[in-house]
């Protein structure tokens, strides 16, 4: 998805007020989460520096997953954006480190930390942003402490991704599983025609919580086969009539705002193969006859691309922000009703 402020020109590292909506993340207070054994027994959750390495942690249990606003830039530090339960609003948030955790039962967890510092640059609060989610009164064992590897799976998280299997159709027709498309394949957009492929990423991780991919069966929305895709992944729906009230023919749906438990749900469990595709500009393509975006790189995003691509993307993708389309975006409230999915079948209909 793409919710941050953002400059057309990639190489700017700050972005203009007002253009973007902020975006939300899940995180804990890191007092929330504390060691219960080991070398800094009894200390709530710290800086990378001050962190030991097998101390064994444990969430409390009225601890309770809030959500915290904000605006990414080009690199840490963020801001505190509005609308969150948390943190003062255009503070500074900087991206400390990427956690590794380990349950009793083999199980693996990561958790990005996030520290919010006041205008004198002090500490104000510090926050877990758990990538799967996580228990009361279980152990957690510290096993992993990365300060590089932070940002690009922040980046991972935002990023929008078909799964493993999914039929994408290319530009003669054909239809290609997203796995074996290479770059260059020339893939059908609905506003462009034939374009050819920059870019594919690929990365893998546990389908748990707000990260599981969501189901869409077949029929639902149009579907010709179930779609599986990452949670934020915007769906563009044509309405021939309004059913849905947002003032607009064009829209672009996220998926988990679809989310009803039977023709849209989550899907848990194991481990999913996410997959993610670039063009020159920003996308809508075809993957399992539903119109869909592909990747927008933005300030979230920029990190989970290679490096030697990150460094040269202002002049190999000119302009590619500026080709997305924020104001067709439906906001979650008109979408907060079971039958969402079935309204925008039939607005699709006539």
């Amino acid at each position: 998805m793409a919710d941050a402020l953002f400059d057309a020109d990639f190489t700017a590292g700050s972005e203009p007020r007002g253009t973007r909506p902020a975006h939300s993340v899940t995180v804990y207070r890191g007092a929330q989460l504390r060691v219960v054994a080991g070398a800094n027994l009894g200390d709530e959750l710290s800086f990378a520096e001050e962190l030991q390495p097998d101390d064994i942690y444990e969430l409390s249990p009225l601890a309770r997953p809030a959500r915290l606003s904000l605006l990414p830039a080009a690199a840490s530090p963020f801001r505190i954006g509005p609308g969150g339960d948390l943190g003062h609003r255009g503070a500074e948030l900087h991206l400390d480190c990427c956690l590794t955790f380990m349950c009793g039962d083999g199980a693996i967890t990561e958790a990005l930390v996030l520290v919010e510092t006041d205008a004198a640059g002090l500490v104000a609060e510090l926050y877990l942003m758990p990538l799967a989610p996580m228990q009361p009164r279980k152990d957690y064992a510290l096993v992993g402490v990365s300060r590089g590897e932070a940002l690009a799976r922040f980046a991972q998280a935002a990023c929008v991704s078909f799964t493993r299997g999914t039929m994408i159709t290319l530009a003669s027709g054909a239809q290609r599983a997203v796995e074996d498309l290479q770059v260059g394949d020339r893939v059908l957009t609905r506003d462009d025609g034939p374009q050819p492929i920059r870019w594919i990423g690929q990365h893998t991780q546990r389908a748990l919580g707000a990260f599981a991919p969501v189901l869409i069966r077949a029929g639902t929305l149009n579907a010709a086969r179930d779609l599986l895709v990452s949670p934020d992944h915007r769906l563009f729906v044509y309405q021939r009539r309004d059913r849905l009230g947002a003032g607009r023919a064009e829209l672009l749906v996220r998926a988990r705002h679809l989310v009803n438990g039977e023709t849209v749900l989550r899907r848990e469990g194991g481990f999913v193969d996410y997959f993610q595709m670039l063009f020159d500009h920003h996308q809508i393509i075809y993957a399992e006859g539903i119109a869909a975006e592909s990747l927008l790189v933005d300030t979230r995003t920029r990190a989970a691309l290679p490096a030697e691509l990150s460094e040269q993307v202002s002049a190999l993708l000119p302009r590619h922000h500026a080709s997305d389309q924020p104001e067709l975006e439906v906001q979650e409230t008109l979408l907060q009703r079971p039958d969402a999915a079935k309204i925008l079948r039939r607005s699709s209909a006539g």
